[in-house]
Order: C-alpha cells, then structure tokens, then sequence
C-alpha cells in the first residue's frame, strides 16, 4: 500500500459515516460492521483511500444507505467510482456505477439510471465478474420493467438466469427467478408469477438464508392478496414479518406490513387494514422508498374511505398521486385517480370526479392496451429465447456425436481414419453452401422485415392517433352520461356540462376529418385533381365555420384577400390545408388577439399567409413540426387538444400541389404560417 496524499477526503468520508451513525444502528448491524470496519482501515499505516478492500467497503456501505439517506447512497458510490478509476479497478467502478443507477431510479430518472446500469454492465464484462455483471443485468432489467418496457426486462432477466446457472450462482439465480415472477404478477398472470415463486422457494431452500425467504413469502403474499386468497396471503406476511423483525429489515419489514394491511383491506376489515398501514407509515418515516410508499398511501386513503373519514382519505389519496406523477409511476397514478374520482363523487364535486374519472380512464387504456402488447412480447421473447436455447442445445449435441464419431474411427484403421477426413472436408464445404444459402435467406429476410416496419408505421400511427385523441373525449362523455343516466348527477348539473361535451364533439368531428383525409393519403395514395380555385371564397368559407371559435376567445379574424386570388390546385386538399392553419392561428391565439390572412402575387404562385398574435414557437419545437414521422400534440392557450397530425398533412397537401409551406415564428410574440400555389394562367381556366 501507499501512504493517503489525500487527508481531505478522508475527513469528508468520515464526516458522512458520523452523520449517517446514529440511523444506520438501529436499523441493522451490517451498516454498524461496515462503518467500523472502514474507520478501523483508515487508522491502518500506509493507508490508501484506493485500496481495492477500501473501494468495495465504500460500495457496500452505500448500498445499505439506499433506504435511509439517499444522498449519502449517491456520494459514496461517486466515491468509489472515481478511486476505482484511477486505479483501474474495474469491479469496483461496475458497483460504484451500480449504486449511483439506483439512486437516479429511486428518483425516478429512469434514462440516467438505465445508462449507468449499462456502464456497469459493459465495465463487468471487463472484468469478467460474474458477480458484476449479474447485479448489473438485474438491475437494468429492473429499470425496464418500471418503465414499462417487459420486453427488454425479462430478455435481460433470462439471459442473467442462463449466466447464474453457468456459474452456479444460487442467490442470483433466486434474484432474477422472483423478479420474472414479479413481472408476471404485475400482468395479473398469476398462475405463471407462482410456478416462478415456486422454482424461487425451492432455490431458497438450497441457500438457506431466512432473510431471502422472507422476501420471496412478502412478494408471495402481495399475490395472494391480489388473488383474493386471503389466508394464503396472511400466512406468508406474517411468516415474513417474524423474520424481518428479528433481523431487522426495517425497509422490508415496512413492505410486509403494507402487504398486511392490503388483505385486511381485500377482506373488507378496514380498521384492521389502518392498523397494519400505520405500522408501515411510521417506519417509512425513517426510510426513503417512494415506490413503496405509492401502495401504503393508497391504500390508507381506501381504508380511511371505507370508514367514511373521506377528507383524511382524499389526503393521503393526493399524496399518494403526487408521488407517483412525481417518480412517474403511471399504474400508481391509475389507482390513485380511481380513489381519488371515488371520494369526489362522494362530496358531489362533479367536476373533479368527472377530472379523475378522465385520468383513470385515460391511465386504463394506455395500461390495458401497454399491457396486451407486453404480454404478448414477453410470450413471444420468452418462446424465442427458449427456442435458441433448444436450437443450440440441439446443434452442440449434433456437433459433439459427431466428433466423438469421428474419434472413435479415428482410433480404428488407418483407412477408416482417411475415410473419415474425406468426409469432413466434404462435410466442411456443405457447411460452406449452407453458409451462403442462410446468409442468402437472412438477407430477405432483413428486406421483408423493412416492408413490414413501413406498413406498419401507417397503422401504429393511425392507432396511435385514435386511442390517445378520440378515446379520451368519447370515454368521458360515456362516463358522464352514465352518471345521468344512473340518476348521479341532475339535468341542470348535466346541462352545466354541455359547452365542454360540445368542445369535444367539435375536436372529435376534426381530428377525425383530418385522420380521414390522411388515411386516404397514406393507404389508398389520394389522387390530386387540380382546377381554378377562388382563394378568397376557401378563406371566408373557413373564417366562416371557425367563428364561433374565433368569438368565444373574442379573437379577430381579418381577410384581405382580394377577388381573383386564383390558383392551379385541388379544392378539397386546399381547404383542409386552410381549415388546419386557421385552426392552429386560434387555439394559441389568447383572447382578444388576432388573425389575419394576406396573399402576395409573385410571378408565378400566389404566397398565402396566416399571421396570428399568439404565443410563438422556439427554434426547437419549429425544427419538429413538419417531420414526416413526428405527431407533436399540443395544447393552446385555453387548453384545447390538437392531433399532432395537422401540420403533417398540411405539407403533405401543399406539396402534391406544387407548392411549399414553412413558418415565421417568434416566442411569445406569434407566428405566421406561408404557403405558396401555383397561379391558375389562363390555358389552366380554358382547360377547367
């Protein structure tokens, strides 16, 4: 070892362990062994703070800080990651990398701890740690797995499962077998989340760790309890909360009894159910787990419903909600707004369940129709995955018969022996055509995979459009006429809704004349008819329907285009293209403010142009507007919703007809829409 050049640092380190002292002993001896043992080695001669034993006892005690001071979590692993460096101790560095991806998932930036998850996955491989590189690889499938993505979770779970059993690695192996099973549960596919649990108890067995058991009955019986197999569900909690209790898990044990208090609640004991709540609260008082405190809020907001205390219920039901839009937890968000459209109907406050009851149901269908794809991308990964499994399994069987063929005869005769080179040069150039022919038919494939990205690009966007845009409105208009129709809410209260239900069905009637018009385009290749077209008659029609708009944000609308404004191009491709641009001028155009539409004769084309006093566009977003593949959503100045489609199929009509379209825009001062057609000449008339 060297001697420490370093004399500050160690004071910094030391500072953390003496802030973190007093908390880190009462929840668990581990953290009091770590913080001795690092005081105990700098006091050693020749200390170095980048010894390789020093680096990972700074790693470890991070680790057991995650729950308690998260701050901490993040500057010991900085630490060790920059003594790592310097020393090029690639294990360490791949934990450091590790603890800092957990303290960016715990806030909820899943992109920053999904990159150092990857950093420490590709520094392991390095250092060829299988320790390394399975933490890693569980780790980062986690973080798929909060973002939604099961696809790309349970490749990486199955491929560390494959790692753990190379390497015998039974602690990781019971890891990465009960967070597939966790997967599962989150489907509601309970009978395959227990054949997991169940491999998952019998590796514990082999380990023969209480505390891993323990965690394995806590998940056991969150599924029980969503199962409604109650007494399954208490048996496991209660054997968990022994086991925590005695070693003093305290992030766990806080888990086990919101996982208690969650069957009471199924079992509709909601005094029982606030009992078990409180136990969990006080000790998330002293922890710092945000994801588990999302479940326990909602859930004490339930119980405190069912009780009638609704005002204590709405509560912790908007903490609970403020939490999950916080680390971006959509199914947290989902129950949150299911409770909180409850508790309002309750106080009669229409509006804000009729909010809630938006949000729920918007938050349901992304859900249900995010989880219908992912379950079957899981099915099908896991299907591939197995299936190469087997294959290959299949090709090294092949390979090692054939060489324990080709040993056997070579021990027999020399002749045999020659016959048996002859056929495996034979057999070397079969292998060489088959090469050829298989590179061949992935070469086609690869060619027919592209044409079908492409027709399905078309679909998923017109998709896309019709969940996110008309299902919003039309569920909400369901949902409050459900509410008359089931004698909710009286014909004067439903009258009260009827400017907003007239405000959707407008947006509807638009988004889907535009939604129309494109799919004609992009299916079916819509024909361009050009004829002389009258400007001025397709601007005053418009301003004409797009009025009452105008009148109700008490927006001006100035025409001065002249008569004879003629042009070479399709009527109907026009008037959308002028409908869509006026539209766009008035919804972020705040009230008494202006629109005017110019043209300016040019030699050979008519430039149009729309002017709004609006609030304008940075440089970044006008970069976006009219990529092909772009559907950027907006909303205006009173919150009305665009498609993120008009824009699109405004270029799209100009171009078939000749002409270009591009925008003029300063933030916060407005924005001014040009487009340009050809001039109708007199051999154009003569041919109309």
């Amino acid at each position: 070892m060297i001697s420490n050049p370093l004399p500050q640092i160690g004071f910094f380190l030391f500072g953390i362990l003496v802030l973190c002292t007093t908390q880190i002993r009462a929840q668990h001896e581990t953290k009091d062994s770590l913080e001795t043992r690092i005081i105990e080695l700098r006091n050693t001669p020749n200390f170095s703070a980048k010894d390789t034993t020093h680096i990972d006892l700074l790693n470890d005690l991070a680790y057991e800080l995650r729950y308690y001071k998260a701050d901490s979590l993040l500057q010991l692993s900085q630490l060790a990651l920059d003594y790592s460096k310097s020393t090029n101790y690639r294990t360490g560095e791949s934990f450091a990398l590790i603890g800092i991806g957990l303290y960016y998932s715990d806030k909820g930036s899943h992109k920053k701890s999904i990159l150092y998850f990857k950093n420490a996955l590709s520094v392991g491989k390095l250092s060829k740690s299988s320790t390394t590189v399975l933490s890693a690889q569980n780790y980062l499938a986690s973080e798929f797995a909060y973002i939604g993505n099961y696809a790309k979770a349970l490749i990486y779970y199955l491929e560390g499962i494959d790692i753990a059993n190379e390497m015998d690695n039974k602690k990781m192996l019971s890891i990465l077998n009960e967070n597939v099973a966790n997967l599962y549960a989150s489907q509601k596919d309970y009978v395959q989340a227990l054949e997991f649990y169940k491999k998952v108890k019998k590796i514990n067995e082999e380990i023969g760790n209480e505390i891993y058991s323990a965690e394995t009955m806590s998940n056991i019986a969150s599924l029980y309890a969503d199962m409604g197999e109650l007494e399954y569900a208490m048996y496991n909690a209660n054997a968990a909360i022994a086991i925590f209790e005695k070693n003093k898990i305290m992030e766990w044990l806080a888990y086990a009894y919101s996982i208690k208090g969650k069957a009471y609640l199924k079992g509709g004991k909601n005094e029982w159910a606030l009992y078990w709540y409180r136990q969990s609260e006080m000790l998330h008082e002293k922890i710092q787990d945000e994801r588990g405190k999302i479940e326990l809020l909602n859930g004490m907001s339930q119980a405190y419903l069912g009780i009638g205390k609704d005002s204590i219920s709405e509560m912790y039901a908007l903490d609970a909600f403020a939490i999950s839009k916080g680390i971006k937890d959509m199914e947290g968000s989902q129950q949150c707004a299911k409770t909180l459209y409850k508790i309002n109907k309750n106080k009669e406050d229409y509006t804000e369940a009729l909010k809630y009851h938006e949000i729920f149901q918007s938050l349901s269908d992304t859900l249900s129709r995010n989880e219908n794809k992912k379950s079957l991308t899981m099915l099908k990964t896991k299907m591939e995955h197995e299936k190469q499994k087997a294959d290959l399994i299949e090709e090294n069987n092949k390979q090692l018969d054939m060489q324990r063929a080709y040993v056997n005869v070579a021990l027999g005769i020399l002749l045999i022996f020659i016959v048996v080179t002859l056929l495996v040069g034979r057999s070397e150039k079969i292998q060489k055509n088959l090469n050829l022919e298989l590179q061949k038919k992935t070469e086609d494939l690869e060619q027919n995979e592209l044409a079908l990205h492409e027709i399905n690009r078309t679909k998923d966007k017109l998709f896309s459009i019709i969940g996110h845009d008309l299902r919003g409105p039309i569920a909400a208009f369901q949902g409050l006429l459900k509410l008359f129709k089931d004698g909710e809410i009286e014909q004067n209260e439903f009258m009260g809704f009827m400017p907003k239900l007239s405000h959707d069905i407008d947006h509807i009637s638009f988004t889907l004349n535009n939604l129309l018009t494109w799919g004609q385009t992009q299916m079916n290749g819509a024909v361009t008819r050009p004829e002389v077209v009258a400007l001025e008659t397709v601007v005053k029609d418009n301003i004409d329907l797009l009025s009452e708009i105008a009148k109700i944000k008490s927006i001006r609308l100035v025409n001065h285009l002249e008569a004879k404004t003629l042009t070479w191009s399709d009527s109907n491709q026009i008037d959308i293209v002028v409908r869509n641009l006026i539209s766009n001028a008035l919804k972020f155009t705040p009230e008494n403010g202006m629109v005017t539409i110019t043209a300016i004769e040019r030699k050979q084309q008519w430039q149009v142009s729309i002017r709004d006093t609006g609030v304008g566009m940075t440089e970044k977003t006008i970069e976006k507007l009219f990529l092909e593949n772009c559907t950027l959503t907006t909303y205006g100045t009173n919150n009305e919703k665009g498609t993120g489609l008009g824009l699109s199929l405004c270029k799209e009509m100009i171009e078939k007809n000749d002409g270009k379209i591009w925008v003029e825009s300063l933030y916060r001062k407005g924005s001014t829409f040009h487009f340009t057609l050809p001039k109708a000449k007199n051999k154009y008339q003569r041919t109309a």
